[in-house]
């Protein structure tokens, strides 16, 4: 608990993966990527449950090896690709609180492709959410000048070259964009009431939890790649 308010902790991780078969399972220094979600979920105190909502049974058994939970299977309708966050976390909320006779007032989402979380991050999650008195706070990088929406480009018919938005061409240095954040699977946190009264993730009143340190976020091999010398360089794997 976290001031009075109980939370659940929900690891999505199906099967299914375009990129890379099985991703979940996958290794960094020889530890599942799930199970790392899983073990940063178990380090923190404030977290009164910790569940793998999976299809999987393979990455359940996976998963309850690194200590959470695996009381349920995600539903067909739940697993492919185009799914929303928000239905496997309604889902997984409204079935955790049937099955422990309880209600959870604040509900985290640690994805296992985000590899580079640590405790202190999600525990500086809970309390922004709880302090500030936000709906929902989502993890956040800043992102690079070369991708920001001004600098990009489309390709037409013809392969006629123009800018993405018009009002990219009045740019000359990347001192004149405006810093612009992209969402990196950290941490979210999630009120009840977001999730359940106003049905989404992005709730009224959401903040970013900015994280200056790099991260990775597992797309494809070279991802894998990417994170395991960011791990291996800070003493992780």
């Amino acid at each position: 608990m976290h001031e009075g308010r109980r939370i659940l902790a929900v690891v999505p991780a199906r099967g299914g993966s375009k990129g890379i078969p099985l991703k979940n399972l996958r290794t960094i220094g020889g530890v599942s990527l799930v199970a790392m979600a899983g073990h940063v979920a178990t380090a923190v105190a404030a977290i009164d449950r910790a569940v793998v909502s999976t299809d999987h049974e393979g990455i359940a058994a996976e998963a309850e090896r690194a200590g959470l939970a695996a009381p349920f299977r995600r539903p067909e309708g739940l697993s492919g690709p185009t799914i929303a966050d928000w239905d496997v976390l309604h889902h997984a909320l409204l079935t955790m609180e049937a099955r422990d006779g309880v209600t959870y007032d604040l509900v985290l989402m640690l994805q296992p492709t985000s590899p580079s979380r640590t405790a202190g991050h999600v525990m500086r999650c809970i309390a922004m959410l709880v302090d500030g008195g936000f709906d929902a706070v989502w993890s956040v990088s800043e992102t690079d000048s070369k991708g920001h929406p001004l600098k990009q480009l489309t390709i037409g018919d013809g392969d006629a070259l123009d800018y993405y938005d018009p009002a990219g061409a009045k740019i000359v240095a990347r001192q004149q964009l405006k810093p612009v954040y992209h969402r990196n699977g950290i941490v979210y946190a999630f009120t009840r009431q977001c999730l359940v009264e106003q049905k989404t993730i992005k709730g009224a009143k959401t903040g970013a939890l900015l994280i200056s340190e790099p991260v990775s976020n597992i797309d494809t091999e070279m991802d894998l790649a990417w994170a395991e010398f960011l791990l291996s360089r800070e003493g992780k794997s």
